[in-house]
């Protein structure tokens, strides 16, 4: 196989985590220790690598997942660090799709937290091999074993510890090895760069040897052959455990822990070492598969550079007025100067510049092999979720889900003279960024952008000006609500009527009612074949898909609600598809305004930290807001109230809770679901 010793060296990864969880300090150690930066950029001097953007170091946040490269023991990492706050999810919705492993990073006294729910359950959707860096375990109210609990209670993992940390708090020292059962520290004149293993320190000799006892036991669980040595009570192998825990981790059965602290240079390096022997190659993991589009047969291309090319592309940027497109190539390779063929889009495309990226810096290639993630430019038409492959060897790859954005705002230009710069910039953002929508208002002839959160339509206003530079006036945030019905209906309706000089006919009965909420939309043809033919099942279906997208209420689409079409007539030589399309659309608006409409609103799953003594404040407020308190969980000198809240009342929440705790509580918040809207409210 052509590359083979290569991708059996080559990990891709992503460094995924929730906010504040330290993901970007862990990174920049990454770069560090690789040898790929000779100083670490911080976080909170705005000086991380890997946060490029002007918002980013502003703001102490990452906005956009940025790609790098580096070496470790022999490996070729492809890393990309990805943001923690909800609001762009997107960003690792589609670094997941393509990646092989994950490192989820973990905030020890935090624990799992929202977001981080979110990122480990889009991984396993991908079925992503995951590994744990449990972070800042010098931070007072640091819990290791409180964190693995909330692993297995939160996320429904197996944590399999594989470093615990030697002490805690201000008293964090180093962490112990559980495979090779030695002590690890680092040391502090050099960064953390010299590493120094010894024998176990007698205060941990007897929760290393039961912490050693429990990794062996659930190792022996997931492994045939670990547990008969286990059972035997014979030694096992070090190189047979290794390669266990390494099956283990890449079957999803386990995912291996280590502890550290990032800021203190702490406990990294084992995390570098755990992805070169627990995390998948390319050629560890199921080949790419995708269907032909000329045959509509399924295929599968291997990890081969002489396979025929099958490239992915997951992410879109503008840089400096020209686009890069992102490309994980699973199979074939890519020179300078070749046409490919964009099989979603079914045109070719000039491959002008290949590039291996480090954030925002770029080194240029002269082709790229199966197995690698890099920048292209050239690729015109390309967006997110793209297939690319020869044209005589088609491949169509599972498109990149995206997400429907639940806030909006209305923007326009402070000058007559930038209007025509506002549509262009915002047709880039939109090309870049699959969750942010642009729209022009019939009624008020106004531009509407909608997105994912407050932050979210915030940054990207931000950049309208300081990118494109259109200054711009921002509208009151709107909420984008959905219809539904309540009530079953069910209406005849028969078209008949003479068009472009042809009789059109057709004649349905149909029945309409509601799906559970987060059912979605569902439709049947219960007809007899002799009421209505087969061949106008297409049609029928179409006229309600295209009939759902714009309820009664107030034009918004229709959401869980089924429907039947229980009946109809044909007659031989006049009833025509057109004719019974017209009749479905017809018959299901009128349904619909039988059906007691209802209008939705997107409620928020909405999680504060605060003090004990504002407990009263915070919960009377998410009353007020027409919240509903879920649950109140005690943590390390807070408690966390978790509450679900319309997001209509949510807008300036930030600066009432500020107010109401003196600064000193936080939340987040992220989509739940659509629910009825409070009347009285609205």
């Amino acid at each position: 196989m052509a590359g083979e010793a290569r991708l059996r060296k080559t990990r891709n990864f992503g460094i995924v985590a929730h906010i504040d969880a330290g993901k970007t300090t862990f990174t920049e150690r990454v770069l560090y220790y690789t040898g790929r930066t000779h100083k670490m950029g911080e976080v909170h001097d705005g000086a991380a690598v890997m946060d490029w953007m002007d918002q980013e170091q502003e703001r102490g946040i990452t906005i956009t997942s940025a790609a790098t490269y580096s070496q470790w023991d022999g490996h070729t990492f492809n890393i990309i660090d990805t943001p923690g706050h909800v609001d762009f999810t997107i960003e690792v919705e589609r670094s997941l799709r393509v990646l092989d492993g994950v490192v989820a990073v973990f905030c020890a006294v935090g624990g799992v937290e929202p977001q981080s729910e979110t990122v480990w359950h889009q991984a396993d959707r991908y079925h992503v091999p995951k590994i744990a860096f449990i972070n800042k375990m010098d931070r007072i109210g640091a819990d290791f074993s409180g964190v693995l609990q909330q692993m297995r209670d939160k996320l429904g993992a197996s944590p399999l510890p594989l470093t615990i940390p030697w002490g805690a708090e201000s008293s964090f020292k180093g962490v112990v090895d559980l495979v090779n059962m030695e002590c690890v520290t680092f040391d502090e004149t050099d960064q953390g760069a010299t590493i120094t293993r010894g024998p176990i320190p007698p205060e941990m000799a007897e929760e290393a040897v039961s912490a050693r006892q429990t990794l062996l036991e659930a190792v022996a669980d997931t492994d045939d052959a670990i547990m008969e040595l286990y059972l035997g009570e014979q030694e096992i192998p070090q190189k047979d455990l290794l390669a266990a825990i390494r099956r283990a981790c890449i079957g999803l059965k386990l995912v291996p822990v280590f502890a550290g602290s990032a800021l203190r240079n702490k406990g990294v390096q084992p995390v570098l070492d755990a992805v070169v022997r627990y995390l998948p190659s390319p050629l560890d993991i199921p080949p790419v598969e995708g269907v032909n589009p000329q045959t509509g047969v399924e295929e599968r291309r291997l990890a081969d550079d002489a396979a025929p090319l099958s490239a992915l592309c997951f992410k879109v940027q503008m840089d400096q007025g020209r686009k890069l497109v992102y490309v994980r190539v699973y199979s074939g390779q890519i020179k300078a100067g070749d046409e490919v063929f964009n099989v979603s889009k079914g045109q070719g495309e000039k491959v002008a510049r290949i590039l291996r990226m480090h954030a925002n810096k770029r080194e240029r290639l002269e082709k790229v092999q199966a197995g690698e993630i890099v920048g292209i430019m050239g690729l015109k038409n390309a967006s997110t979720g793209d297939t690319l492959a020869p044209k005589d060897r088609p491949i169509l790859l599972d498109p990149i889900q995206t997400y429907e954005p639940v806030i909006s705002v209305a923007v326009e230009p402070r000058t007559v003279g930038d209007q025509d710069k506002l549509a262009l910039a915002l047709s880039k953002l939109a090309d870049e960024d699959p969750t942010f929508r642009v729209r022009s208002d019939e009624d008020t002839g106004q531009t509407i952008i909608s997105g994912m959160g407050e932050l979210h339509l915030e940054v990207l206003t931000h950049r309208l000006e300081h990118e494109y530079g259109v200054e711009v006036h921002v509208g009151r945030p709107q909420v984008v609500y959905r219809e539904t019905v309540t009530a079953v209906a069910r209406v005849e309706e028969t078209f008949d009527r003479d068009l472009g000089g042809s009789r059109q006919l057709g004649q349905v009965v149909l029945a309409l009612g509601p799906n559970p909420r987060g059912g979605g939309n569902t439709f049947r043809i219960e007809a007899a074949d002799e009421q209505i033919p087969p061949e106008f099942g297409a049609a029928l279906k179409n006229a309600v898909d295209e009939g759902l997208t714009s309820g009664v209420v107030r034009g918004y689409p229709v959401l869980d609600a089924w429907v039947h079409v229980v009946g109809g007539s044909f007659t031989p030589g006049m009833s025509t598809e057109l004719g019974y399309r017209l009749a479905c659309s017809l018959a299901l608006k009128k349904a619909l305004a039988e059906a007691a409409p209802a209008l939705l609103e997107p409620v928020m799953k909405v999680e504060v930290v605060t003090p004990e003594e504002f407990m009263g404040e915070v919960i009377g407020d998410l009353n007020s807001r027409s919240g509903s308190v879920e649950g109140v969980e005690p943590k390390a000198g807070a408690n966390i109230v978790r509450a679900l809240v319309p997001l209509a009342a949510m807008f300036g929440y930030s600066t009432s809770l500020r107010s109401a705790t003196q600064g000193r509580a936080m939340y987040t918040m992220q989509f739940s679901h659509y629910d009825r809207t409070d009347e009285k409210r609205r």
